[in-house]
């Protein structure tokens, strides 16, 4: 092909299938196609591309479909920024004018986005990091086939015994229940029978959750974080967080996490009348855990509840309260996250308490990040060019981390 200069290649992936489009600099469309995901689609896909010698892939949804062929490419020493679904959802409607959705226009929408944006995320392979996510993810799918479970004895006790089970329930317990049970027609035997079998299965998922809680308490200490000293944060909490969150000087300060968390409000004001209103967007599993984290801090007499008792009195509402506190609590786990990157930087580069950010920093997960514009100054790339926060100095004489819970 020959074609010289930079050029973003916008990808809409499947499973099977990913439809690809190469964009230069000033937004010219110089090739495209469609290709398999198995071996000889992907060795296809890789042929294509190689004329242009300086590219960078944007690839739509890294966290979720867009993953498997994301990491192949890493594994390919090819650079990958993720493109959020959401994003290349309104360049698409922006674009075309219309919401027409097919493959074609979404890999089109896609390298838009890696042409006109910056600040994507840069996706690198960090093999901690996705040995991590895996048990998390998988301790928080048992958690929730735990509950359907739990749901569907419910419904059937109700119909053995009047009046059912109350609403926290065990397997013992069931088990105890199901016992004084002694029908005598047979849909009654048949729904004694399937209630046992569900007994049995609660069991089993039981004891799987009690190996997935014991491996993530051995596996989350061990990287170090300092999530683990703020109360209201277990291993599957600080597991969540760092997966999620990655390389947290993506985020210039507290406010964009916070953002980011769904927990700062939405300005919804309008000439004189200034007002918010609450925030359903955001990373919606690190809101949960911010909100567990929030709900066990009011269970106990810490300075999270304190700061909530202080909000009521000056007439807030109880969940208004809750929503200030969980916001305190995002900016609290955003500065224990630098403070871990400070001194892993410290200990990395020998400098003391404060030293300066940069190998250490840029050496984490996302130090891969390309540290120029794709195309120059004129034309932003899919790059962070958002000021970094500065690292605090948050080391004491002994290095250990200085970490309050509320100011």
């Amino acid at each position: 092909m020959g074609e010289q200069g930079r050029v973003v290649i916008g990808m809409d992936p499947h499973k099977r299938s990913v439809t690809i489009e190469v964009m230069t600099a000033d937004e010219g469309v110089v090739g495209g196609g469609r290709f398999g995901t198995d071996v000889e689609g992907f060795r296809q896909l890789c042929s294509y591309v190689a004329g242009w010698s300086e590219r960078v892939w944007a690839i739509e949804g890294c966290r979720g479909i867009g993953r498997h062929i994301a990491h192949r490419l890493i594994a390919e020493g090819e650079q990958v920024v993720d493109v959020p679904p959401k994003l290349s959802a309104r360049t698409r409607v922006f674009a075309t004018g219309q919401g027409r959705k097919t493959d074609a226009t979404d890999a089109h929408s896609v390298a838009l986005v890696g042409v006109r944006m910056s600040g994507l995320r840069a996706v690198v392979a960090d093999a901690d990091l996705d040995v991590l996510r895996l048990l998390v993810d998988r301790r928080r799918q048992m958690g929730e086939e735990h509950s359907r479970k739990v749901s569907q004895l419910h419904a059937l006790l109700l119909e053995l015994i009047p009046g059912g089970a109350k609403k926290s329930l065990t397997a013992a317990q069931a088990r105890r229940l199901l016992a004084t049970v002694r029908p005598r027609d047979v849909v009654g035997k048949t729904r004694r029978r399937v209630a046992a079998e569900l007994i049995v299965d609660l069991e089993r998922i039981h004891a799987r959750k009690k190996a997935a809680d014991k491996e993530l308490r051995a596996l989350v200490p061990a990287t170090g974080t300092g999530l683990l000293d703020l109360h209201g944060i277990g291993p599957q909490g600080a597991a969540r967080l760092l997966v999620e969150v990655g390389d947290i000087t993506r985020f210039p300060d507290r406010n964009h996490f916070a953002s980011w968390t769904g927990t700062a409000p939405v300005d919804a004001s309008s000439g004189d009348h200034v007002r918010h209103r609450l925030s359903r967007g955001g990373n919606r599993q690190i809101n949960r855990a911010l909100h567990m984290m929030a709900t066990v801090q009011l269970r106990n007499a810490t300075d999270g509840r304190a700061y909530y008792d202080r909000k009521k009195a000056t007439g807030k509402s109880s969940m208004e309260a809750m929503r200030c506190l969980k916001r305190r609590l995002s900016d609290t786990v955003y500065r224990t996250m630098l403070n871990d990157l400070a001194h892993n930087a410290a200990k990395q580069t020998g400098t003391g308490p404060g030293g300066q950010r940069g190998n250490g920093s840029d050496s984490s997960a996302a130090g891969s990040q390309p540290q120029h514009r794709l195309f120059g100054q004129a034309t932003p790339g899919p790059v962070n060019d958002k000021p970094k926060p500065a690292l605090p100095r948050c080391l004491d004489t002994e290095g250990s981390h200085v970490r309050a819970c509320v100011e």
